[in-house]
């Protein structure tokens, strides 16, 4: 019971902001979600051992090393603005001009939807609420 229970809320929580973004209802799902201006978002370089949060509007972007993070929306539960927080995000590497990473991260999770660079990590704190 444990088992589906946490299974249920992991694939709700996770498909809802997406499902909802295209007009389809999950059922059971929370469908009250709030968007948020932007987000922020903390960067881990493993080689310096350094780490910084970053306040990232949906205008702006983030820099960390030769990466650009932009947040093109995210979102969190109306009923608990520190709670969950979802967001869509797409980082850009500058040396090798290419797209590294582009989709939803999950603040609570991120390892459901990681960002795989062999220097940095980024990933969602929370939505910027005010």
């Amino acid at each position: 019971m444990v088992r589906s229970a946490v299974t249920f809320f992991l694939v709700s929580a996770f498909f809802a902001p997406a499902a909802l973004a295209q007009g389809i209802a999950i059922p059971g799902a929370s469908e009250h979600f709030m968007r948020a201006d932007g987000a922020i978002i903390r960067g881990l370089d493993r080689v310096a051992g350094t780490s910084v949060d970053f306040e990232v509007d949906q205008s702006n972007d983030a820099r960390i090393g030769h990466l650009i993070a932009m947040v093109k929306e995210c979102r969190y539960p109306a009923d608990n603005p520190a709670g969950e927080a979802f967001a869509w995000i797409d980082v850009y590497d500058t040396r090798a001009d290419e797209m590294l990473f582009s989709g939803w991260m999950v603040a609570s999770s991120p390892a459901l939807n990681a960002l795989d660079h062999a220097r940095y990590d980024l990933w969602v704190l929370n939505c910027k609420t005010s």
